[in-house]
């Protein structure tokens, strides 16, 4: 058993003071004022803000790894690691738009993951590949395709990890999407140049949110609003946001807060291999991504993913959008949590998981723990 004491302790929903967390067989076994007769507490430094680690829902890659070109459990491993040297304890590896062989390869190494308990390995996000042709943006027009009943019935198909499945609106039957989220899959539209009313339908249907608002997907206009519209008017739906300063400008981040809160808007990275690394450019589907003044784009000018943290998150939702520090750690902990149904992530409450990450006063990760367990912290690597 071992218990932290911290200045400031924010527990998923709010920011707390002087507070105790004590651990016991890797997770917590209670949130105190004062550490119980016999255990002696380590005091953390005066400036400490001791969080739920960061839940990454969209991760393509980190540590020089990159999923797309390594389908394994062990690319899945590399990738938790690296991120979790930066404080996020918890991603969902992303497939960018598969073919159905590599569909089956993904469910079949998160399955294994699972199996296996690697640390920081929450699910699977397949991003794609039933998606629309005009809002691909990345992803390989190749391996855009129409879902079969075949492929609902492999996405169906019960399974011990979670599943989060980035599809167009508009090119799955609200049947099928009722079928799959039925079977416990989380439906988000993305990449999508679907009308408002075909997103509605969707969300009617058992979609739950919205990968990476407002790229990649029909915009907001007075009569058309969208899929962004949708988004944002039905403000029970989830969606993740690229906070990284070039995806989405920080009054559209503000606004998205407006309209959303913390308990439904929330972070994402949609890191690549460079994030977490000192790697500073790497090929998907055959093109050259290369990362310059802190975006990673191919030779067209194309946004190619993020280079980001969830903590660098953090600090670009509170210094640039302007949002409140306990909200910002909502939207990168406990939000994305519970749209995946993760109950023992994103808090600090007895029975979680005891997944910490320690912060100082500029928001810099100090330390971390996964399951109780120190982790050694990423090196800094610098921005080209």
């Amino acid at each position: 058993m071992i218990a932290l004491a911290t200045p400031r302790l924010f527990d998923g929903t709010a920011l707390l003071r002087d507070r105790v967390v004590v651990i016991d067989a890797g997770r917590i076994a209670t949130v105190t004022d004062r550490a119980p007769a016999g255990v002696v507490a380590e005091t953390l430094p005066p400036d400490t803000i001791l969080a739920p680690g960061f839940v990454d829902l969209q991760v393509n890659g980190g540590g020089g790894v990159l999923f797309n070109d390594a389908i394994t459990v062990d690319a899945m491993r590399r990738i938790a690691a690296a991120h979790a040297g930066c404080g996020t304890t918890t991603i969902l590896p992303t497939l960018i738009s598969g073919t159905r062989t590599q569909l089956r390869t993904a469910l079949g190494a998160a399955e294994a993951a699972i199996g296996q308990q690697v640390p920081g390995v929450g699910g699977l996000h397949l991003e794609g590949p039933f998606i629309a042709l005009a809002r691909r943006g990345i992803h390989p027009a190749s391996a855009i395709t129409a879902i079969t009943d075949e492929d609902v019935a492999l996405l169906a198909a019960p399974r011990p990890c979670k599943l989060l499945l980035t599809l167009a609106p508009e090119a799955v039957a609200p049947d099928r999407v009722t079928h799959l989220a039925r079977a416990g899959v989380v439906v988000f539209a993305g990449h999508s140049d679907a009308h408002y009313e075909q997103a509605t339908v969707a969300l009617a249907a058992g979609a739950t949110g919205f990968t990476h608002l407002f790229n990649a997907m029909s915009q907001f206009s007075a009569r058309a609003p969208g899929v962004v519209g949708a988004a944002l008017a039905h403000v029970d739906a989830y969606a993740g946001i690229i906070v990284d300063g070039h995806h989405v400008h920080p009054a559209a981040v503000a606004a998205a807060f407006a309209a959303k809160g913390a308990r439904r808007l929330f972070l994402v990275s949609d890191a690549m291999a460079t994030a977490a690394s000192d790697v500073d450019r790497f090929t998907l589907n055959g093109a050259t991504i290369r990362l310059r003044d802190g975006r990673l784009t191919d030779d067209a000018g194309t946004l190619a993913g993020a280079h980001l943290t969830m903590v660098e998150a953090v600090r670009n939702a509170v210094r640039l959008a302007g949002i409140p520090l306990a909200d910002a750690l909502r939207m990168a902990t406990a939000a994305p949590a519970a749209c995946m149904r993760l109950a023992d992530r994103g808090r600090l409450a007895a029975g979680c998981r005891a997944d910490l990450v320690a912060l100082d006063r500029d928001l810099r990760v100090t330390a971390v723990w996964q399951g109780g367990a120190a982790v050694a912290l990423a090196k800094a690597a610098p921005h080209r």
